[in-house]
């Protein structure tokens, strides 16, 4: 077959066509079809799968999160309990109204106790928080360091929070007994504000 022979083929008489050319046709209109279906059907199809997948991978993360906290829903139950205890005894540890007078008192015992000479004992107006407040003592006391020592000591262990802010050592003189300091604090103590206060 040659090309002049092509030129002469009749599109309405296609029967006629010589084999090769019959196969040669159906192949182009094979390949137009599949390229026509992949670009009509196929490409959106593939899109889809691909946001699908995408979409897929997003959900299997969210349920292996959520299926790990699932997994460990009692463990969270029961260190919420213990949280909601040891925050209920914070909170008690933290005087009412009534007992702030008593809580100076205890620390300025401390004090005493430690062997420490007072110089300055001076509570500040308090400063409210979110559901507590804080009642800053402004402290200048005279002793010797491990006297220091025995009164931090002895804060700690009352059964009320006591903390102490701003440190300041300075030296005195110098006694028979060792070296004579000053210490320049500010204790801070808590109290918890009722519904009333909060709001």
């Amino acid at each position: 077959m040659n090309l002049e022979e092509l030129n002469e083929l009749d599109f309405s008489n296609i029967g006629i066509w010589p084999i090769p050319v019959k196969i040669v046709l159906v192949l182009l209109v094979c390949v137009l079809v599949g390229v026509g279906g992949y670009y009509l059907d196929t490409e959106d199809q593939l899109d889809r799968l691909t946001n699908i997948e995408k979409k897929e991978d997003e959900l299997r993360k969210t349920f292996e999160v959520k299926q790990a906290k699932a997994a460990n829903l009692d463990a969270y139950r029961k260190q919420l309990e213990e949280m909601k205890q040891s925050f209920g005894a914070m909170l008690r540890q933290l005087p009412n109204k009534t007992e702030v007078a008593d809580l100076l008192v205890d620390v300025s015992q401390t004090g005493l106790a430690a062997g420490l000479e007072f110089e300055l004992f001076k509570p500040e107006a308090e400063v409210p928080r979110e559901f507590y407040a804080e009642l800053p003592i402004q402290l200048k006391v005279t002793g010797q360091y491990h006297e220091f020592g025995n009164f931090i000591s002895g804060l700690a262990a009352l059964p009320r929070i006591v903390t102490i802010h701003d440190i300041k050592i300075e030296e005195r003189k110098q006694t028979d007994a060792g070296k004579l300091l000053s210490l320049q604090a500010t204790a801070k103590t808590y109290r918890y504000l009722d519904e009333e206060e909060v709001q």
